[in-house]
């Protein structure tokens, strides 16, 4: 099977589970906010949650994407890197039960963790663990898949490591000799801050496709003002995409700027609504839809993303899904 979407990204285990606001303050944590943990700190979260109820999920921003497209029956591929450990087997096993084509490597140390601490109030407090994502290099890609495939999808979590930006840059490489679609998508306001100029010279160089959000793209172009912002990401690649919150988004295409509505519900839970959005615009695609109704699918599933919890459609949903698109795009 050749995947029409050949992602790379970092693949996290969610490990999700109720808390009381006591103990966020026992184990001095911040409520709604996202923290980098060491080894250390992973073992004494997952040791201090060991008696409570708890769910697991397949994460990571780019690994939602191609799941969210495996889903809608988009063949689609991940490559990353997992551990040797019994979290590498329960990500493996959902992605074959969700169609996504696995393409993860492996190694020695434990796989890369979201522990999610969710208070009585819904909020959620994220503590990341990296872990076997740091190693990922250009010998865990597969350059055959990524010549065969209509696009290639990355973020910008990929600039944690020397070892992963060269996976990404060999990528980018063979996609462009091969003629598939680069399509990146910033994923995050820190990583910007950090790879500014890097980042500027992959969308104006490499890139065919870029995503960022409203505070990504102000970074990158120092405006806060997200028309202006998607008017010069335009400017440096083919189809520029700003999302801009309870606003909708912007669309640039070929110098053409699209004003895409908000389409939904009122947010229950906002996790992986960009990486929802970035599956939508790519399945419409996929689908032969202009870019102006590939934005309108793209913002109708980012939509009904954040009227739930956590950032994967059920099965049931998924069916739903399916009928409105097919009626309606």
């Amino acid at each position: 099977m050749v995947p029409k979407v050949y992602g790379i990204g970092n693949p996290l285990i969610d490990i999700i589970t109720q808390i009381t606001e006591d103990d966020l303050e026992v184990l001095g944590l911040h409520k709604g906010t996202m923290h980098l943990i060491d080894e250390e700190r992973r073992k004494e979260l997952l040791s201090f949650i060991s008696d409570k109820e708890i769910a697991y999920s397949c994460g990571g921003s780019c690994p939602n994407t191609i799941i969210t497209l495996a889903s809608l029956g988009v063949t689609a591929a991940i490559a990353g890197m997992v551990g040797l450990d019994e979290f590498s087997s329960i990500y493996k096993n959902r992605l074959q039960e969700l169609s996504v084509f696995d393409k993860l490597s492996q190694c020695g140390a434990p796989t890369g963790s979201s522990i999610i601490l969710i208070t009585p109030d819904s909020e959620r407090t994220m503590n990341t663990y990296l872990g076997a994502n740091r190693l990922f290099s250009p010998n865990d890609i597969s350059k055959s898949l990524i010549q065969k495939a209509d696009f290639f999808h990355f973020t910008g979590y990929m600039w944690d490591t020397d070892s992963q930006k060269k996976s990404i840059l060999a990528g980018i490489s063979t996609a462009k000799k091969a003629g598939t679609k680069i399509s990146f998508d910033i994923a995050d306001p820190f990583a910007v801050s950090r790879n500014r100029l890097a980042f500027l010279d992959i969308i104006d160089e490499h890139a065919d496709i870029v995503f960022a959000n409203n505070e990504e793209a102000r970074i990158l172009f120092d405006n806060y003002d997200a028309y202006e912002c998607v008017k010069s990401m335009g400017k440096l690649c083919q189809t520029a995409i700003v999302k801009n919150g309870k606003h909708g988004s912007f669309i640039c295409n070929n110098g053409r700027i699209h004003a895409i509505p908000v389409k939904g519900k009122d947010p229950v839970d906002t996790t992986g609504a960009g990486d929802v959005y970035a599956a939508g615009f790519l399945l419409g695609l996929c689908r032969l839809l202009s870019p102006h109704d590939s934005g309108l699918l793209a913002s109708y599933l980012a939509g009904e993303i954040i009227g739930q919890h956590g950032a994967q459609f059920s099965a049931d949903k998924i069916l739903s899904l399916t009928d409105y698109i097919e009626s309606h795009f």
